[in-house]
């Protein structure tokens, strides 16, 4: 089980992980400066940064930071939190909150499968975009339902491994 404790490191290796993960995200579809924040949070020993800090460590600007941190939260990959005394804020990144947030993806996937049934509904089943739109729906069902079970076996591994 790993320690929770705070190392010293090498900056320049610290940032080369954050900008090659980031890139690995963006080629995802994350968009560049989230992925950059995301990134520079994952790495940081607290899983917290103030905006500054992100600010600092990627060379970024305040208005740059606060953008990201906008589309994180709304895609629930950061929190954001109060530091105790302080007006600052602190985003940080839970260490299960961000593979959670990327494959319960369960409301998105109702509104498609819903979409899906309609499209079905309204060009007919038996057409050639009725068939495929209805594969398509099965397709959407069938990853609903391996992505729940993977979690849970996820979970299970997870705290066989971690304790958590």
């Amino acid at each position: 089980m790993a320690e929770s404790r705070a190392v010293e490191r090498d900056p320049e290796s610290v940032s080369r992980f954050v900008e090659h993960f980031a890139a690995q995200l963006v080629e995802a579809g994350v968009p560049r400066m989230p992925a950059r924040v995301f990134a520079a949070l994952l790495a940081s020993d607290t899983g917290a940064l103030t905006s500054s800090e992100l600010g600092e460590q990627l060379r970024i600007s305040p208005a740059a930071v606060s953008g990201a941190v906008r589309y994180l939260a709304q895609v629930h990959l950061v929190s954001r939190e109060r530091e105790p005394g302080s007006r600052r804020e602190r985003y940080r990144v839970h260490s299960d909150q961000w593979y959670e947030a990327l494959t319960s993806r369960e409301a998105i996937i109702k509104r498609w499968e819903e979409a899906l049934r309609e499209g079905v509904a309204s060009l007919g089943a038996d057409t050639p975009a009725g068939s495929r739109l209805a594969e398509t729906l099965a397709f959407f069902e069938f990853v609903e339902g391996e992505v729940e079970a993977m979690m849970e076996r996820w979970r299970a591994h997870r705290e066989t491994i971690f304790g958590r």
